[in-house]
């Protein structure tokens, strides 16, 4: 019979040290059988998916009774909603009442067929957030916002505070993106998972078996970039420097994506970016593959994330941990784990893109460099185990606060 078993707070004492295993064992103790609901739009197809899969199985580890509810949608819900988000980062939206009225339909029928007896509710991303108009509140309800809230539309604020302003928590990912609402804000920087498929040590005979699968040569360089086929994400800024960098070194780029349940844009983007392969540019749609992602990662030599608008950008810390050099967008939650020119380089345009790539291709011993320190970040400070501390520190808030009332 299969041995089954879910990664134990343990797992991490030789990564982060057994003190601050203790410590969060120790404060998990009190909270032993608490009911935790997450509601998010979907189920895989990006950082937020992994991390709400990540975080629910080691509080459950822990003795959190923690559930994952994914709300259900439409097409025009899902097409609403990802408009949303883009004016959320800053883009146009016609918020018309037809819109309004499908989004605010489809989440009162998710609140009929959803029942709560939680000691918390934990609401990730817009999708969701209407949920806490038609439930009575016996519990405290948490906002969690994933995205970049730096410069968001003023519309689309104003119309989404009718529902934050009646959490009792708001957290998001970075300092810059707290804004304007009643709830007390907690900044929460996400975290990898490093023993899941994507992010564990592969052997060099996976690696090899992952790549020959899909046809990747790895007779020159590889420059990798894997994310959501997302404009934001900027994958026809990458191509363009990539070709210039194609100038001054021999290289095979690998773009590498996929399409989220709740985001109707990426097949038209990928359709797009096809136009652009060739024997030594590959597009590919198989991000849903954890394994091809970790080969890739492991083998690249260069890994970029040149995104406009960023939220956090896990696929940063996924590429450090494997003592990857990345470079990123400077913008949003890349900055917090990129420093420019000591563990990776940060761009803001396609020449300066094409000329990091140049010269970590030619450099070596800067790419080794880079590898070791970037490592070293992500497991000081983007470990699992930090996030899920500060959920159980924003808990004992609320724990304190409630005793205080009575």
């Amino acid at each position: 019979m299969a041995q089954y078993r879910i990664t134990q707070i343990e797992d991490y004492g030789p990564l982060v040290g057994r003190e601050r295993v203790e410590r969060i064992r120790e404060k998990a103790r009190k909270f032993k059988d608490l009911r935790v609901a997450n509601f998010n739009s979907t189920y895989y197809g990006g950082g937020v998916a992994e991390m709400i899969s990540s975080l629910t199985l080691l509080m459950n580890s822990l003795g959190l009774r923690t559930e994952w509810r994914v709300i259900q949608g439409t097409a025009d819900f899902f097409s609403i909603t990802k408009k949303m988000h883009n004016a959320l980062q800053g883009g146009k939206i016609d918020l018309s009442g037809i819109k309004k009225e499908i989004f605010e339909q489809v989440i009162y029928e998710n609140s009929v067929r959803n029942f709560l007896e939680h000691d918390f509710v934990i609401v990730h991303d817009p999708q969701p957030l209407p949920l806490i108009e038609h439930y009575e509140k016996k519990c405290p309800w948490i906002w969690r916002c994933h995205i970049d809230l730096s410069r968001p539309n003023d519309e689309m604020w104003e119309y989404l505070r009718r529902w934050i302003d009646n959490y009792d928590a708001v957290i998001v990912s970075c300092p810059e993106y707290k804004h304007e609402m009643k709830p007390p804000q907690h900044v929460f920087m996400p975290a990898i998972n490093p023993f899941n498929i994507k992010n564990r040590q592969l052997s060099d005979k996976e690696i090899d078996e992952r790549l020959a699968h899909y046809k990747i040569p790895t007779d020159l360089p590889l420059v990798v970039q894997i994310s959501r086929f997302d404009p934001w994400k900027d994958p026809e800024g990458v191509v363009k420097a990539f070709k210039l960098a194609r100038k001054e070194v021999e290289a095979t780029l690998v773009l590498l994506g996929n399409f989220a349940t709740d985001d109707p844009e990426g097949s038209q983007i990928f359709e797009s970016l096809r136009a652009c392969q060739e024997e030594r540019i590959l597009i590919l749609t198989k991000g849903d593959d954890t394994a091809l992602v970790n080969a890739l990662q492991t083998r690249a030599s260069v890994v970029l994330q040149k995104s406009l608008r960023e939220g956090f950008g896990l696929t940063v810390a996924e590429a450090m941990w494997k003592s990857r050099a990345v470079i990123g967008g400077d913008v949003g939650g890349i900055r917090y784990q990129i420093e420019d020119g000591v563990n990776g380089f940060l761009v803001s345009s396609v020449e300066d893109a094409a000329e990091r790539i140049v010269r970590l291709l030619k450099d070596e011993k800067l790419r080794d460099e880079f590898g070791k320190k970037g490592r070293e970040t992500i497991r000081e400070k983007f470990l699992l185990t930090r996030y899920v501390e500060q959920y159980l520190d924003l808990f004992s808030e609320f724990d304190k606060s409630a005793r205080s009332r009575d």
